[in-house]
């Protein structure tokens, strides 16, 4: 049961008041939309490049990670070297000079500068949907974590409401301060309250890996209470069956390193429009490569957490007897069956709405991974530290909210509202309609909210997603920025196919243990995965090939744009940024080879 006291909501009280002071504080300065969508474009590498790192420490980040390191364990460190550094080195060096020399104000409208109109209205849709399910994901980790810390009991209690409306009123919750903030200062907002959000991770969960590593008897400790294939970040992926995630080498290199990280860091808007806030070119360059070094040493803060909470004893019900003058006095301490019945400080997973257990296809409980850090929390820290601890899961549930609406509401005003509904309305026309359009946003989220019910692990909803959206995405900007012959029929027409062979994909298989339904097999069960992280990657892998063979035979019989409309749209066509005046170890090539160097560093520890 949660213990707060006056200081742990003073911290908390302190930083809602803080975020919502950002968006008061920026209001005035919001006179255009370019001020609202885009920052101004005036903001430094430095700033822009925490805030890259930041849209992305989300609850999917934070807790999700925390619950695939209980879930797969030091095997979720890939997402980290594989998934995500090479892939921002590459955006760094290459794509970002096109994407920002080409003052596109939007991942879509790029596409309709190097394609066309179809291609473009295309991506915004589907991209508009994702940042829906990625905002929802957030809301429902920051509803369940209220829920499971019993945080507005006393309230409810009160009024004669019934607690399992405490889910739902959590949600409304976190979704109106989202709101205020964003609806006042936009994109700006979005990003100084990201930074705030990196600072405040690293000040309440770096206290919390050194505490559970010093109560489990450091490294060797863990070690010895987790199974070895848990300890063990590149052993056993020759093939499926020797490892928790159960992928091999060629699904994890394909389908995270090569299609799912390059297509989130690559072509994903939520990131990309905080490099794009940037003041000018170079320092639009070096902004995934700043975001990248702390990246590195992420899974230190966001994975461990979930490791320990997996290794520590589990809690049971215990009654301690005592001789007091000659009276035995029994001290029962009660554990809830759900807990009891989970694995070291994960507990069973219970329906947030319908408050009744969740069973596997096999009829074992259904592990809430997703509980995994806030119960460490909860477990090891103190007050004032809990406040702040506390603090920074819900600074990170907020931060992803807030990257994802501001993306949907610029790609719905720029590439949907003003290119299809309302052409040639005044800039402060568009500015209302992207403020309308946050409104709008958050309302959409709530709903996909509950979508994410099913799942033990956000991580896993997320990567889903991502396999529909980015994977196929990457292979249509693999093509246009590098082959000018690719078309905007062949663009769009594998898209469409792309998508299709996700979803065809995931409607014919399902992870073992799992019942047909949101996880898979709702056309038939063809194939089995050993989990639902094995099927994503394969999904990814089918969307990105299918799109990747069909935009090549659609654009081979198709006419392509003449060559004097793809400069600064294709590399072949495109002249070199200028070199920077700086030394030579300052240019973004000298900080990619060193950022290059950590990340194989890296991989070799955690080896």
């Amino acid at each position: 049961m949660l213990n707060l006291t006056g200081v742990d909501w003073l911290i908390m009280l302190l930083y809602f008041v803080f975020v919502l002071g950002i968006g008061f504080a920026l209001k005035r300065h919001m006179k255009t939309s370019k001020d609202f969508f885009q920052a101004g474009r005036a903001l430094p590498a430095w700033i822009c490049g925490l805030a890259f790192i930041s849209a992305n420490l989300g609850a999917q980040e934070v807790i999700g990670m925390g619950a695939s390191g209980a879930k797969y364990g030091l095997e979720t460190a890939h997402f980290y070297g594989i998934g995500a550094i090479p892939a921002m080195i590459f955006v760094g060096i290459f794509m970002m000079p096109f994407y920002y020399g080409s003052r596109a104000r939007s991942v879509p409208e790029f596409l309709r500068l190097r394609f066309d109109e179809k291609t473009r209205a295309l991506n915004a849709c589907s991209f508009a949907v994702m940042t829906v399910f990625s905002s929802g994901i957030s809301m429902y980790a920051m509803a369940r974590l209220i829920q499971a810390l019993h945080v507005f009991d006393g309230l409810f209690n009160a009024m004669g409401w019934a607690p399992q409306g405490i889910f739902t009123f959590s949600i409304v919750l976190s979704a109106v301060i989202v709101l205020a903030y964003i609806f006042l200062g936009g994109l700006t907002s979005a990003i100084y309250n990201e930074v705030l959000q990196f600072f405040l991770i690293i000040a309440g969960f770096l206290p919390l890996v050194l505490l559970g590593l010093r109560n489990i008897g450091g490294w060797s400790g863990l070690k010895a209470s987790v199974p070895a294939a848990y300890m063990h970040e590149w052993h056993g992926v020759a093939h499926a069956s020797t490892n928790p995630m159960g992928i091999e080498i060629i699904g994890l290199g394909m389908g995270l390193g090569f299609v799912l990280g390059s297509g989130y860091w690559c072509t994903d808007f939520l990131v990309i429009q905080t490099a794009m806030a940037s003041h000018n070119m170079a320092a639009a360059r070096r902004v995934p490569l700043i975001a990248a070094v702390p990246k590195i040493f992420f899974p230190f803060l966001v994975i461990l957490p979930g490791l320990l909470a997996i290794g520590l004893p589990t809690p049971h019900t215990t009654t301690v007897e005592r001789n007091i003058n000659g009276m035995i006095v029994r001290d029962t301490t009660v554990v809830p069956h759900n807990v009891e019945e989970g694995r070291g400080l994960v507990p069973a997973k219970i329906n947030p709405v319908t408050g009744k257990a969740m069973l596997t296809a096999s009829g074992e409980p259904l592990l809430d991974y997703d509980m995994a850090t806030p119960n460490m929390l909860l477990h090891f820290f103190p007050t004032g530290i809990l406040g702040l601890g506390l603090t920074a899961l819900l600074a990170s549930f907020m931060s992803g909210m807030a990257g994802n609406v501001t993306a949907f509401n610029t790609v719905f005003t720029y590439d949907l509202y003003q290119s299809y509904i309302h052409k040639g309305a005044s800039d402060r026309h568009y500015l209302a309609v992207g403020r309308w359009a946050t409104v709008g946003g958050i309302l959409l989220s709530i709903g996909t909210a509950y979508a994410a019910i099913a799942f033990n692990n956000i991580m896993d909803t997320l990567q889903l997603v991502f396999s529909f959206v980015n994977a196929p995405l990457f292979a249509t900007f693999l093509l246009g920025m590098f082959w000018k012959r690719a078309t905007g029929h062949g663009a769009f027409a594998g898209l469409i196919s792309g998508t299709a062979a996700a979803m065809l994909h995931h409607g014919l298989t399902l992870p073992i243990e799992a019942r047909p339904g949101i996880h898979g097999g709702w056309l038939a069960v063809v194939h089995h995965y050993p989990s639902d992280m094995a099927q994503n990657f394969w999904g990814a892998i089918f969307a990105f090939s299918i799109n990747l063979v069909i935009t090549i035979v659609v654009s081979l019989l198709t006419k392509p744009k003449p060559e004097s409309e793809l400069v600064g749209l294709v590399h072949s066509l495109t002249p070199k940024p200028p070199k920077a005046h700086d030394v030579w170890w300052k240019s973004p090539e000298a900080l990619a080879i060193a950022v290059l160097i950590m990340a194989v560093a890296m991989n070799i520890f955690f080896y």
